[in-house]
């Protein structure tokens, strides 16, 4: 849970890196919360229900996006990259490969590596915790 208020907190922050597990916790809240609104709102037919779903698919579509970039940098791939998702069945293929794959180790244009690996910092701090 505290990837997806991590997420939230940074809401249209395009900058930086994002570790593939504060990519796909957040995907997976969100689509938990989706599902279970959804199922919810059809198995007690309440269409307000609904109507709230669309408003919160509304509300974090921009950190989803925001998330996505960050994951993007995070392997050495620019943000514009995501529009290789609007390419029938191919695009959708490859950006889920770029969006499952390690980060790029050490500092990449984008910032350091959010897990630490390969930064002159965390190799000089290893073993003084």
């Amino acid at each position: 849970m505290n990837w997806y208020v991590k997420v939230l907190k940074q809401y249209v922050d395009f900058s930086g890196r994002a570790r593939r597990e504060e990519y796909w916790m957040f995907t997976l809240i969100n689509l938990l919360i989706s599902w279970g609104a959804m199922g919810i709102s059809i198995g007690l037919d309440i269409p307000v229900l609904a109507i709230l779903l669309n408003l919160y698919s509304l509300a974090v579509f921009l950190p989803s996006l925001a998330v996505a970039v960050r994951r993007l940098h995070d392997v050495g791939k620019s943000g514009w990259n995501i529009l290789i998702a609007l390419i029938p069945l191919v695009g959708a293929i490859i950006l889920l490969v770029w969006l499952c794959t390690d980060s790029d180790h050490g500092k990449n244009k984008w910032g350091d590596n959010p897990k630490g690996i390969g930064n002159d910092h965390a190799i000089n701090n290893i073993g003084k915790e």
